[in-house]
């Protein structure tokens, strides 16, 4: 064991290189490593395992002093990410509105396991393969669904109307959700893409969903990339060449054993003239953070939003000896200005020329214009527009899942077509169906609130009526975020 365990560190760590040390220098460290070792299985008071010992203490300790990316996999572990990296999603094809106790179903997708089986808008899930959703909390809920989309799963669904719980069976099938969520206009001229992460086909998709708002005729694209983790780079390059001129650079690549390499606009490209707004917020990184430092370093689109995560990351995986493996960080991106995605690991990285990948601190850098934009990892908004807090009463209204459970109700007893309003008839309807449920807000907080509420109202009864993409036109409508990327654009 001892031979074998020494070598997995050289295969590790003395192989790639060799250059960095001297021989000598590198083969006592690695005897000191295996005497210590050695001390421990002869004389701790309890057996140690050595797998324990390496596996799980020496050569993580190893990664700790380069960054929290890189990963030592054991067997077990790396045998499942090949796994991960080969399958693909699955799921029942359903959209669900998360409550405490409690979920409901939005909208079930033509075709999928969901919408064949007979589930349909309004229905609540009481319970999925034994357990009662009435008696776990939201983390464990969200466990729950996300475990059940794994294997058949049978639910229990009470349904408006019905007096007894209805039973199902689902299968989950394989489902390419596309990464383009959302394409609709906000006003004449402007449209609206909302892109949840950088897949093979996503700009392809980019690309398809403007040519149906209308193409170059467009005035002006608000494309959100809020919460959006990124994904694939090369989705990235397609993504930023619809929208920069040839030969414009997009990112580089920079390392210690590796040459920088820069990634520029295919010579062929015929990129979009219309205005851009970007939207990121802290959940916006890697591919995101590609696209939106581009775009804002070429003066061709305006930033909306918060600051984004910083991961600028270029990781390979390398497979090591004894069925292990090993998730090594080598390089990191750089917008066209200069700027490092990653955001520094600790204070010490803020000084420029701190480490060996050159993290860069927060030095000023220029956009082809000669304005001014900020370094320090992340994507720093040209606006900084935060979403709304939340009162009291909104957060109450939210918690009880007042709005979805009297949509549920109203559309019971009412049809609607997609022009419909919230009414004041509706509204004092509402306001008593919260007082039957001990939810009583004064006058003026009431009167405050109104917009809010009649907004949200108006969402939750076209999501069930019609799907959740005519609810999102109707949310757009008081996002701060979008109301101030069109005034920006339209000045």
């Amino acid at each position: 064991m001892y031979r074998s365990i020494a070598a997995l560190l050289f295969s590790a760590f003395l192989c790639p290189i060799p250059a960095l040390f001297a021989a000598d220098d590198l083969e006592s460290q690695i005897k000191s490593v295996m005497r210590a070792y050695a001390l421990m299985a002869q004389n701790a008071a309890d057996p140690i395992s050595s797998e324990q010992v390496f596996y799980q203490g020496a050569i993580p300790g190893l990664l700790r002093t380069l960054d929290p990316h890189s990963i030592f996999f054991d067997p077990g572990q790396y045998d499942q990410v090949k796994k991960m990296e080969a399958s693909t999603q699955k799921g029942f094809g359903s959209v669900v509105s998360l409550l405490p106790g409690r979920v409901i179903i939005l909208q079930t997708a033509p075709g999928t396991p969901s919408q064949k089986a007979g589930l349909a808008p309004g229905d609540e899930i009481a319970g999925v393969n034994g357990y009662a959703i009435g008696r776990l909390d939201m983390d464990q809920i969200a466990e729950l669904l996300t475990e059940s989309r794994q294997q058949q799963a049978q639910l229990e669904v009470r349904r408006p109307g019905v007096p007894r719980l209805l039973h199902f069976v689902l299968t989950p099938e394989e489902l390419q959700a596309p990464s383009v969520e959302r394409a609709f206009m906000l006003r004449d001229g402007v449209g609206y893409l909302r892109v949840s992460s950088f897949d093979e086909k996503t700009g392809e998709q980019i690309k398809e969903a403007i040519e149906k708002l209308g193409g170059g005729q467009l005035k002006g694209l608000v494309l959100d990339l809020r919460n959006n983790p990124g994904g694939v780079v090369g989705a990235a390059l397609e993504t930023a060449s619809l929208f920069l001129q040839p030969g414009q650079k997009i990112f580089s690549v920079r390392g210690r054993a590796m040459p920088e390499k820069a990634e520029v606009v295919p010579p062929n490209a015929t990129p979009y003239s219309f205005k851009l707004a970007i939207l990121v917020n802290a959940k916006s990184a890697s591919a995101s953070e590609i696209v939106t430092g581009a775009l804002q370093d070429h003066d061709r689109a305006v930033v909306l939003g918060e600051p984004s995560f910083g991961k600028g990351l270029v990781q390979n995986l390398f497979p090591l000896s004894q069925g292990t493996g090993l998730a090594l960080t080598i390089a990191l991106y750089y917008t066209p200005s200069g700027r490092s995605i990653q955001k520094p690991l600790d204070s010490s990285q803020y000084e420029l020329g701190a480490t060996t990948a050159h993290l860069n601190g927060h030095a000023e850098f220029h956009t082809d214009s000669g304005r001014v934009v900020t370094g320090g990892g992340g994507i720093q908004p040209d606006y900084v527009v935060y979403p709304p807090a939340f009162n009291r009463l909104r957060q109450v209204l939210d918690a009880s899942g007042s709005f979805t459970s009297f949509a549920t109700e109203f559309l019971h007893e009412n049809k609607i077509g997609e022009d419909f309003e919230v009414q004041p008839q509706l509204l004092d309807r509402f306001q008593a169906y919260l007082s039957a449920h001990d939810i009583r807000p004064g006058v003026t907080e009431w009167s405050v609130e109104q917009n809010f509420i009649v907004n949200r109202l108006k969402t939750e009864i076209l999501n069930q009526a019609f799907g959740v993409a005519k609810g999102d036109e109707v949310e757009a409508q008081r996002d701060p975020v979008i109301q101030k990327a069109l005034e920006v654009m339209g000045s």
